[in-house]
């Protein structure tokens, strides 16, 4: 509560029936009155009488963030916060209006609240508070004309690029992190976690590159020596098979393999050699 905000004087109690008479005498005091008191003696019930005074004022600032995602009770904290530091902060001697001092207090305090607290995943303070202009925008427009708003909508009324509120939309995706542990409905009747529904990576794709690498390379080897590897791992076929299938001993084989497969892998190291160094002249 905002109570818990404010210091009490840590001074011996008084007793109800002395106390409730300030307090009905400071609620009867003006409003520069209250500061004067609060600002040169440190009166702490013209603190709170002020708290009180301007109280609404800032549970309506916090309600025109509601359904950002964010609890209204929460919001209204957030807001109380702010005025009771508009109210510590104020200068009466420089002829502004509290309230006109108050209010920009008071939204900063909430925008602060969203970009610090609020999000899930940092985003720079531009795009943050663009977020919420269009958050509050499309509430506006929503209940004006009683249906969601349309982004070219948003952003003729806030006076911004079509591509700023689109912007600003995905960046509110970012405002709230999802466990992968949150039930999950398929829409088949089958239950599980979001985490289950993630698409994993598929381990067939490191033998699809390196299939990939490996091809061009295969084409420089004589005839006799690919039937040989496609024979050993395709078919996979023994060394003594291999070589009664080709015609010599089996001690050629295993050197056609080694032969073989030395000038694949230098092949393919010098393919990725030079990818690395095509990024590196791109870059």
């Amino acid at each position: 509560m905002v109570e818990s905000m404010i210091q009490r004087p840590t001074t011996t109690e008084q007793s109800p029936t002395t106390t409730e008479p300030q307090v009905l005498e400071h609620r009867n005091l003006s409003v520069q009155e209250l500061f004067r008191r609060w600002q040169r003696h440190q009166d702490e019930r013209a603190r709170e009488a002020l708290v009180a005074q301007y109280l609404p004022l800032a549970r309506k600032l916090a309600r025109r963030y509601r359904g950002a995602r964010e609890p209204l009770d929460d919001l209204e904290q957030v807001a109380s916060l702010g005025l009771v530091k508009a109210i510590d902060r104020y200068d009466s001697s420089r002829g502004i209006g509290f309230q006109h001092f108050a209010v920009p207090t008071i939204l900063g305090e909430l925008k602060r609240y969203f970009r610090d607290s609020g999000w899930a995943v940092h985003m720079p303070r531009g795009i943050q508070e663009l977020a919420l202009q269009v958050a509050q925008a499309e509430r506006q427009l929503a209940a004006k004309t009683g249906r969601e708003p349309t982004y070219n909508e948003i952003a003729e009324f806030l006076e911004i690029s079509i591509e700023d509120v689109l912007a600003a939309a995905e960046a509110s995706a970012a405002h709230h992190a999802v466990s992968f542990d949150t039930p999950h409905d398929d829409g088949d009747g089958e239950t599980g976690t979001l985490g289950d529904s993630m698409g994993k990576i598929d381990e067939r794709y490191d033998l699809v590159t390196l299939t990939a690498s490996i091809a061009p390379a295969a084409k420089r080897l004589s005839e006799r020596d690919r039937r040989v590897l496609a024979l050993r791992f395709v078919e996979d076929r023994t060394q003594s098979e291999i070589a009664d299938e080709v015609g010599v001993s089996q001690m050629q084989i295993s050197r056609i393999l080694s032969k073989a497969l030395k000038q694949l892998g230098a092949a393919v190291d010098d393919d990725r050699s030079r990818v690395r160094r095509t990024r590196a002249r791109a870059g």
